[in-house]
């Protein structure tokens, strides 16, 4: 089944949306942290930082705990812009305690879009993909790993694999 394109006009595949939904669901499950310390949000802006100069992708990479930031960076071609960006889906993400992304997709099931809500203030924030709480196992969302500068579902799923790898290389340390 083609993945549901959250950015495209087109019609798309029956179940299209349901499905990344679930996909999203799962990584919430998935994505489980034993802790998450200053060090841990540096390892992972860091590898953020890796993958983008790899990939020579134009993104702002950003790391909050509460009022905090622990981590932010903008790579070349990341704009301005990337910077409203950034604090509108970490305020989504921070508020729903969800992925941006998955906040925007559960308004599109009800047949519209969360943003046409007037209740929805996109002053401050904006229920597009880049924004993933860190949850820690047993406590919940702690932090927020944010990336601005591509399309919504390649944001996300960028902070994705870096989430993915940081918990890989904790397990291969002996990390619990």
């Amino acid at each position: 089944m083609t993945e549901f394109d959250p950015d495209s006009e087109d019609a798309q595949p029956e179940g299209s949306l349901q499905a990344l939904i679930g996909r999203i669901e799962g990584e919430i499950h998935e994505l489980q942290f034993p802790g998450f310390s200053m060090d841990d949000a540096l390892n992972l802006g860091l590898l953020l930082v890796e993958l983008g100069k790899e990939r020579s992708l134009p993104i702002a990479i950003d790391i909050t705990k509460g009022e905090q930031v622990l981590f932010h960076v903008a790579l070349p071609g990341a704009t301005p812009d990337n910077e409203h960006w950034i604090r509108a889906k970490q305020r989504t993400a921070a508020r729903y305690e969800v992925p941006s992304l998955l906040v925007g997709l559960r308004g599109r099931l009800r047949g519209g879009r969360i943003e046409d809500e007037g209740w929805f203030d996109q002053s401050r924030y904006a229920a597009h993909g880049g924004s993933i709480p860190v949850y820690v196992t047993g406590v919940g969302a702690v932090a927020t790993v944010t990336v601005s500068g591509l399309p919504q579902v390649q944001d996300h799923d960028l902070v994705v694999e870096a989430m993915r790898e940081v918990l890989r290389s904790a397990g291969a340390d002996g990390a619990p």
